[in-house]
């Protein structure tokens, strides 16, 4: 492709509104162009990458056996309606009207549409398991749309469902799909963790989110230093720690606490350390008024507190709510004398020795407080956010935090969607059955940006070799020099026809102007032809590494072909 008539518009000036290193290299190096907020068109060298990324994902996948189809963007509001998901989505679904008042979506996921296809085309168990998928532009309305492609409101994604007739079956798609994208993502050259996760609007149990590393990360990522964990920080368990000696029972005391509403104010008043004081939650749980205790300072993790209970909805209770309950601000709750109320305790109460905690009568607490003894809990549960340096949940080392970007995910939804949708076939004899699905996601348009987060330099992106837009970036650097535009020309045309992917840049150009586009677009290699030209010999720079070489023109074609094989 001749640079001369290449749609990439550069930019020399960092945009004011992009704060991640992928949206502005993007847009300085002429790869896309905001079109509205979270909305962008993507240019032919963006466009390029992608379908090298897409062919990376194509091949892993129908390796395992799965099936690429494509399914409307315009979904039927009966469908959402059916599922649930209408209301449950909330203000991210995009809705619309036709012209007969009809109801649609944009399809931000494709779980109802697939589930209503396959219920008509599939009736027994003998099809199955089936897997499917699609690379298609999603919507979501964001509410605030930034970083580029890593939150927009329109993206790029690719989508698979799969289904089965047995958990057996479903487990073992998982896993290769799992495996697969840990091919993709490698093929791709990123660095990434797959994580444990919450499955969130999606539904099903069991899902596991690929997370690229980088600092503009929106996600927390918890891990071990020692083994294989790792989960987001919404699901990331520690260790429960071992049962501490408490003191001896009996020596309940009162004391005032006049003004603590925090857990701080409180230990200043006792004079004891925070972490010897319960924080006590008065939260509703499905609408049932529920005590959670927790240690000192340690902060509720809401979403694993959902799952560790069993619960689809938590709010914390309003002052008024607790004032009716328990006689007391919230700054005072405790569980001692509750009965009437499930109490559940973070399983690091297990560690405490000195037990404070609010006396349900407001400015007191009581010290000397005894498990067992003065109260009684339903049941410990992981209920905390846990912190850097915590033991690791398998016995492993101590946890770590980093920070990443979501490129994909892993469901396992059950029968969801099946049953909402009453999806079934006869199984062996001949029972209608729901179906158990699958679902997995790769956001194709993050990684691209994914990509450029991990490998970027002050000059501009250092694509890896799978997904560079081109190969070669071939400068000219006085196309009025006539040995110099000539040996180019014939360089451009002998890549071309050896299948190497090459942006000839024959603008009327200063050369500092080509060397900094060339270093801002990132291509594996730049093969520049200069003063040495009339003796047949190249300048090639490796982009990566820095490495610079003079080759003779006629050896360049096999010295690529080996760079770009190793």
């Amino acid at each position: 492709m001749r640079q001369s008539t290449f749609l990439a518009p550069t930019m020399r000036d960092v945009p004011a509104d992009a704060d991640a290193i992928s949206h502005q290299l993007m847009l300085r190096a002429g790869m896309m162009r905001q079109i509205a907020s979270g909305v962008y068109a993507y240019m032919p060298l963006a466009k390029r990458a992608m379908a090298k990324i897409e062919t990376i994902i194509r091949e892993e996948l129908d390796k395992i056996g799965a099936q690429e189809l494509l399914l409307p963007s315009l979904h039927p509001a009966e469908l959402w309606q059916e599922s649930g998901r209408w209301e449950s989505m909330g203000d991210e679904l995009i809705r619309l009207k036709d012209r007969h008042n009809r109801d649609f979506a944009l399809g931000p996921t494709h779980e109802e549409v697939i589930t209503m296809l396959i219920k008509d085309g599939i009736a027994s168990y003998k099809k199955l398991p089936l897997n499917v998928y699609q690379i298609q532009t999603k919507f979501r309305d964001e509410r605030r749309p930034r970083f580029g492609l890593l939150r927009g409101r329109e993206f790029i994604m690719k989508d698979a469902y799969s289904f089965h007739d047995s958990a057996e079956s479903l487990d073992e798609m998982y896993w290769a799909m799992h495996a697969a994208y840990s091919r993709i993502f490698t093929r791709v050259g990123l660095t990434f963790r797959p994580v444990i996760a919450d499955s969130g609007s999606m539904g099903g149990k069991d899902t596991h989110e690929f997370m690229a590393l980088a600092s503009v990360g929106e996600d927390t990522i918890v891990y071990s230093d020692e083994s294989e964990y790792a989960a987001n920080l919404e699901m990331a368990a520690s260790a429960a720690p071992p049962s501490a000696e408490v003191q001896v029972y009996g020596r309940l005391e009162k004391k005032e606490t006049p003004n603590a509403k925090t857990v701080d104010d409180a230990a200043a008043a006792l004079g004891l350390d925070a972490d010897d004081i319960f924080k006590a939650l008065v939260v509703m749980l499905d609408d049932e008024l529920t005590l959670l205790i927790l240690r000192g300072n340690d902060e509720l993790n809401e979403v694993k507190a959902l799952h560790e209970l069993g619960a689809k909805e938590m709010r914390m209770a309003t002052e008024q709510e607790v004032v009716d309950a328990f006689g007391a601000s919230p700054g005072s709750i405790g569980p001692v004398g509750v009965g009437n109320v499930p109490i559940y305790a973070d399983h690091r109460i297990h560690s405490m020795k000195t037990i404070a905690c609010g006396a349900n009568e407001t400015g007191y607490h009581y010290v000397h407080v005894g498990p067992g003894h003065d109260y009684t809990v339903t049941a410990y549960k992981d209920l905390r956010t846990v912190r850097e340096g915590d033991p690791s949940p398998d016995g492993k080392g101590t946890l770590r935090f980093a920070e990443g970007i979501e490129i994909g995910q892993v469901f396992k939804l059950g029968t969801r969607y099946s049953e909402s949708l009453d999806a079934k076939y006869l199984d062996s004899n001949g029972k209608a059955q729901p179906f158990l699905m699958g679902c997995y996601g790769i956001g194709v348009s993050r990684t691209i940006a994914a990509v450029i987060e991990q490998h970027h330099d002050e000059f501009g992106v250092v694509w890896p070799k799978a997904v560079a837009p081109f190969h070669v970036h071939l400068l000219a650097l006085n196309v009025k020099n006539e040995e110099q535009k000539q040996l180019a020309e014939s360089l451009y045309q002998e890549l071309r026809e050896a299948s190497i992917e090459v942006l000839y840049d024959d603008r009327p150009e200063r050369a500092g102007v080509k060397f900094k586009d060339s270093d801002l677009m990132g291509l594996p290699v730049r093969v520049s032809v200069g003063k040495r030209a009339g003796e047949g010999f190249v300048e090639v720079k490796v982009r990566k590494t820095g490495e610079q070489l003079e080759l003779p023109a006629g050896e360049l074609a096999s010295w690529l072909h080996q760079f770009l094989s190793e």
